[in-house]
C-alpha cells in the first residue's frame, strides 16, 4: 500500500477480527492440548498419585494461608474428579482431541472445519450452560463467554472466507 493511500475501515476491521480469530483458535488449541494431557494423566495415574501431585502443588500456599480459596477449591475438585475418574478422563480426552482436530482444520483454512467447529463449540457451550444452570462456577462462566466469542469469530471468519472465494470485495 502506498503511503498516500488510506486503508478502508472494512479492511482494517477484517484484519482485526482475523487476528482475534487466530488468537481464539490458539487458545482453543492450548485448551484442547491441556484437556488431552489432563485426561491421559487422569486415566493412567492412580488416585493416590493424583492426590499427591495436587497436595504437593498447593502445600506451600496452604501453609501460608490455610483458607486460600483457589488451593482449597483445587483440593475439593480433585476429590470429586477422582471419584469419577474414568468418565472424567474419557470426557477430557474426547473433548481435547476434538478441539485439536478442529483447531488444526481452522488453522489450515479447511472449509469443512468452520461449520464443524461452530456446531461442536456450540454444543459444548450448550452443555456448559446446562452445567452453569445447576451449579455456578465463575471459571466455567468465563470459559463459556470465551467460547461464545470464539464461535462468533469463527462464524465471521467463515463468512469472510466464503465471500473471498466468491470474489466479493470484503
Amino acid at each position: 500500500m502506498d503511503h498516500g493511500e488510506v486503508e478502508s475501515p472494512n479492511l482494517n476491521r477484517s484484519r482485526i477480527l482475523h487476528r482475534f480469530f487466530e488468537l481464539g483458535i490458539l487458545i482453543k488449541g492450548i485448551d484442547g492440548g491441556l484437556e488431552l494431557v489432563g485426561g491421559l494423566l487422569l486415566h493412567f495415574l492412580s488416585p493416590a498419585a493424583i492426590s499427591g501431585i495436587v497436595n504437593f502443588l498447593v502445600r506451600g500456599e496452604l501453609q501460608e494461608d490455610p483458607t486460600d480459596l483457589i488451593s482449597n477449591l483445587l483440593l475439593h475438585n480433585t476429590r470429586n474428579v477422582i471419584d469419577f475418574r474414568v468418565p472424567t478422563s474419557v470426557f477430557l480426552i474426547v473433548h481435547g482431541v476434538t478441539k485439536l482436530l478442529l483447531v488444526r482444520g481452522l488453522a489450515a483454512n479447511k472449509l469443512w472445519s468452520y461449520p464443524a467447529a461452530i456446531a461442536v463449540f456450540a454444543a459444548f457451550t450448550v452443555y456448559q450452560l446446562y452445567q452453569l444452570a445447576h451449579r455456578y462456577s465463575m471459571f466455567l462462566g468465563i470459559v463459556t463467554v470465551l467460547d461464545i466469542v470464539v464461535i462468533l469469530l469463527v462464524t465471521e471468519e467463515f463468512r469472510q472466507m466464503r465471500m473471498a472465494r466468491r470474489g466479493v470485495a470484503v
